[in-house]
């Protein structure tokens, strides 16, 4: 009875850890839905628009390189390869972090462009969205979350990086790459297969 017991226990623990780093599946933003437009200043100080991109596929990334799930796929350099290989694409990957002030994951443009440099991140711009207002458009709910917009500007997917919601980075290797497999369904003219999964990773700090 006991054992009974503890192994239940274990079971709710693992599935409250669960509940607590993934969101549900459901969107926030409609799938096939135009993308809220927004405009945000980088690291540089300069002003960035999402329709600037206008008949470019858009990845937006939600981040925080204090959260260890953001970290697993940023200390290997998998993040961004995947960046690079978008950009090798002709597509636009825009970082997002939309910490407020004096929660984890804010820091100052300088501060964002040493930690961006010395990590080598290869997205074409890092935002700052401080008051949480495009994040909260979007329904980001996790570090990281991602979301592509199509050429016409339709979000067309929204979710996980992959299907491993671990920290472990030696998860990545046998992990799904869900952006990767849309943005290759995408450029083969297909519509994507799996157009939402469940983020996982820490809360945005809003």
């Amino acid at each position: 009875m006991l054992m009974r017991m503890l192994r239940w226990s274990a079971r709710s623990i693992l599935g409250v850890g669960l509940l607590l780093i993934c969101a549900t599946a459901s969107a926030q933003v409609d799938i096939g839905a135009s993308a809220p437009d927004f405009t945000l200043t980088d690291i540089r100080g300069e002003a960035v628009s999402l329709s600037a991109y206008a008949g470019k596929t858009v990845v937006l990334e939600w981040t925080n390189y204090d959260c260890p799930f953001v970290k697993k796929h940023y200390s290997g350099g998998h993040m961004q390869a995947l960046q690079s290989e978008a950009a090798g694409r002709g597509v636009v990957w825009l970082s997002v972090n939309s910490s407020a002030a004096g929660k984890q994951g804010h820091f100052t443009p300088e501060q964002w462009l040493a930690r961006s440099s010395e990590a080598g991140v290869a997205s074409e711009k890092i935002l700052l969205d401080p008051s949480g207002e495009v994040g909260r458009a979007y329904g980001a709910k996790t570090t990281p979350h991602l979301f592509i917009v199509d050429p016409k500007g339709k979000v067309v997917y929204q979710g996980a990086i992959d299907d491993r919601p671990t920290t472990n980075a030696e998860d990545i290797a046998g992990a799904k790459n869900y952006v990767r497999q849309a943005l290759d369904e995408l450029e083969a003219g297909k519509p994507v297969s799996e157009p939402v999964t469940a983020a996982y990773g820490c809360s945005v700090k809003y």
